[in-house]
């Protein structure tokens, strides 16, 4: 059987403290002498070693300095940038507050030019009303029995989103048809999401797709929701936890995914023709 995301997760910070090992014994030094040349403890250095305590940046770097072997560093910080981020859990996330998550993100969706996000059953983050946030969010507090409500973290997400209208930025949103459909808040709230994407697939830096639930030919199978920040990050999302991933042939095979859902979806008229077909549908239930 494949392993858990979780001892993927550590095999993954194995990797990590491996090759560090390895680092130093080709320069030839004792762990002892690591130590000393980087500043700190024989123990630190063997805890690094054997995995049990998880390289810094500022580790990772002195490291590399101190075994001659700078030019591994790059590839070095990319992995345990990975093994730290890969798996994250829900219920850590939370503890701080939903509107405390959302927050979290603001800095890294500033310093993304290029949006790519795939949604199988929900309007995206990034054009979500605060009324449809707010529904959403409060089921997520309910399930995670987190304290409070959702409408503090529906605003923070709304103004967190606000960067979809910065000038050089683009957003291009592929959602299923089904999406539309699955209603968060209420009728009314539902709605005014629904109206709100009309207008936002016309923004300038905003490509808004939807694959139609009766496209016979599709280049690739509803997926799970994923976002692509840039070329950089994937992040997957899954009920227990969120999946960060930023080894380069992973993202590869989440942007080759993306572009072939692309490839399925309508896009200006036929999208609008869609969401309308679901504000009807809300009169009618």
């Amino acid at each position: 059987m494949p392993a858990s995301p979780s001892s993927s997760a550590q095999a993954a910070r194995q990797r990590v403290a491996d090759r560090l090992r390895a680092l130093r014994a080709d320069a030839g030094i004792t762990g002892s002498e690591l130590a000393r040349r980087c500043g700190w403890t024989h123990s630190k250095s063997s805890r690094i070693e054997n995995g049990r305590t998880p390289p810094s940046p500022d580790d990772i770097r002195r490291w590399c300095r101190a075994c001659d072997a700078a030019a591994e560093t790059a590839d070095l910080l990319a992995q345990s940038r990975n093994a730290e981020t890969m798996y994250n859990e829900w219920r850590h996330q939370v503890q701080g507050g939903l509107k405390r998550l959302q927050e979290s993100w603001v800095q890294f969706f500033q310093e993304t030019c290029l949006f790519r996000i795939y949604s199988s059953t929900l309007v995206p983050g990034l054009l979500q009303t605060e009324g449809y946030a707010a529904g959403l969010l409060d089921v997520v507090a309910r399930f995670r029995e987190v304290p409070g409500g959702g409408l503090e973290a529906a605003r923070a997400r709304v103004s967190r989103s606000q960067v979809i209208h910065d000038p050089g930025r683009r957003a291009v949103l592929i959602v299923e048809e089904a999406a539309l459909h699955y209603r968060m808040g209420d009728a009314e709230a539902m709605a005014a999401q629904l109206g709100y994407l009309l207008t936002a697939g016309a923004l300038p830096g905003v490509s808004l797709g939807v694959i139609p639930s009766s496209t016979k030919a599709r280049a690739v199978w509803p997926v799970e929701t994923f976002h692509v920040y840039d070329d950089k990050l994937v992040s997957v999302e899954l009920l227990s936890a969120q999946v960060k991933i930023t080894q380069p042939s992973e993202i590869a095979q989440y942007l080759k995914a993306f572009e072939q859902l692309r490839s399925s979806a309508v896009y200006g008229a036929e999208a609008r023709a869609l969401v309308l077909k679901a504000i009807n549908a809300l009169d009618g239930s």
